[in-house]
């Protein structure tokens, strides 16, 4: 199952999305996660904190998958 996260603006920071997804309780949490190279972008390791996600990206993080989607 994959869930969903809904944006209204044209990206949200892969650190942002780890955070408002509850994926990582803080900034810092989740900018190590990516840099440890954690985290799963389109299926691809990234370690860019910073990876602009735009609808129909997805992130895979510790056994969770989100889509994001805009609105």
């Amino acid at each position: 199952m994959i869930d969903r996260i809904v944006i209204h603006t044209e990206f949200i920071r892969l650190d942002a999305l780890l955070k408002y997804a509850g994926l990582c309780e803080t900034g810092g949490e989740a900018k190590t996660a990516v840099q440890e190279g954690l985290v799963l972008v389109n299926g691809t390791v990234c370690t860019m904190r910073g990876k602009k996600l735009r609808p129909g990206d997805r992130v895979c993080f510790d056994g969770t998958e989100i889509g994001v989607s805009g609105a």
